[in-house]
């Protein structure tokens, strides 16, 4: 056989590996899903799924996904990523705080995360433009977005001076965000006030501490926040506080505003490189290019604010 043919057949006979290794074990197929809480991740479970099937994968036919939720428990990462490697599922997909638990429990499975904070500085990837390993996904510049919220902020409340921050003080990466919200609101003139909690009994004694009233709530969207969102809200409301997010879902729940990117639908475009043959090492870790406006005019009415009819213009989603 000619060396071209003979690299030809190889190529073709690795096109689509993880996809026929699954049909030839008697399976579709299959993602493992681990995330937060069924309910407060609908809209991107939707999103994810919509995606997949534009590109051919169709749930239930085509492709299985075993969905998981930690409900905010940590220790629940662990025997969720025990039961995938059981399961041989072909890609798992998971928010970044359970990624180090992944990890551990697998070095072979491809790994996407949706979205992180500095998965370089985090020690998750080698670089953004080769991971290596087995793990890839998408990531954002959170300085730059902490910096856009505050401004989109101050645009709703003009008289914004004191902020507080609310996120997982157990999560790095939310650790990392609260610190870049705190440098880049201090250059502004504004004080905050940082509620930092790591379980769901610590929302409303963090809540209490904040004796001085603030103007709004600066949210670190993360598991264990998902998780016990309705909770968050409810403090929130009840103190009046106007909240920005990183996330539609959290608007369409309930909070004021949100911005940041759609990555759910771009997770799914990653996933599927992989089930076609791609190694996740070799697949860049993307920084998203277009970011989402989402406010929720109810809220608005609630909270007793007047939002200028310039801004309602700008949004992309206004949730009324």
């Amino acid at each position: 056989m000619k060396r071209r043919a003979f690299i030809t057949l190889l190529g073709g006979a690795v096109v689509w590996p993880l996809a026929a290794r699954a049909q030839q074990a008697g399976k579709l197929p299959t993602v493992g899903f681990l995330g937060s809480n069924a309910s407060a991740w609908s809209t991107w479970t939707a999103a994810f799924v919509q995606r997949l099937r534009e590109l051919g994968w169709i749930e239930g036919r085509t492709i299985a996904i075993e969905y998981r939720w930690s409900e905010g428990r940590p220790e629940r990462n662990a025997e969720i990523a025990a039961e995938f490697v059981r399961l041989k599922v072909d890609v798992i997909v998971t928010n970044n705080f359970a990624l180090p638990t992944l990890m551990q429990a697998t070095e072979v499975i491809p790994i996407v995360f949706p979205l992180g904070t500095d998965p370089v500085g985090g020690g998750l990837v080698a670089s953004l433009a080769r991971p290596g390993g087995n793990i890839t996904g998408l990531s954002m510049q959170s300085t730059d977005l902490a910096g856009k919220r505050l401004e989109l902020l101050r645009e709703v409340l003009p008289r914004l001076r004191r902020l507080a921050t609310i996120g997982n003080a157990g999560n790095p990466q939310a650790v990392l965000e609260m610190g870049e919200v705190q440098a880049v609101a201090r250059g502004l003139g504004i004080e905050v006030a940082p509620l930092k909690i790591r379980r769901a009994e610590d929302i409303a004694p963090a809540f209490e501490t904040l004796k001085a009233r603030a103007d709004a709530l600066y949210v670190v969207g993360d598991a264990l926040i998902s998780a016990n969102l309705t909770r968050i809200m409810t403090f929130s409301l009840g103190a009046r506080l106007p909240m920005i997010f990183n996330a539609r879902a959290f608007v369409q729940a309930g909070g004021l505003m949100s911005y940041g990117p759609n990555f759910f639908r771009r997770t799914a475009e990653l996933v599927d490189k992989i089930l076609r043959g791609t190694k996740p090492g070799d697949i860049p870790v993307e920084q998203p290019s277009r970011f989402e406006l989402v406010i929720n005019l109810t809220t608005a009415k609630v909270l007793g604010l007047t939002i200028p009819e310039s801004f309602i213009l700008r949004a992309d989603e206004v949730i009324e």
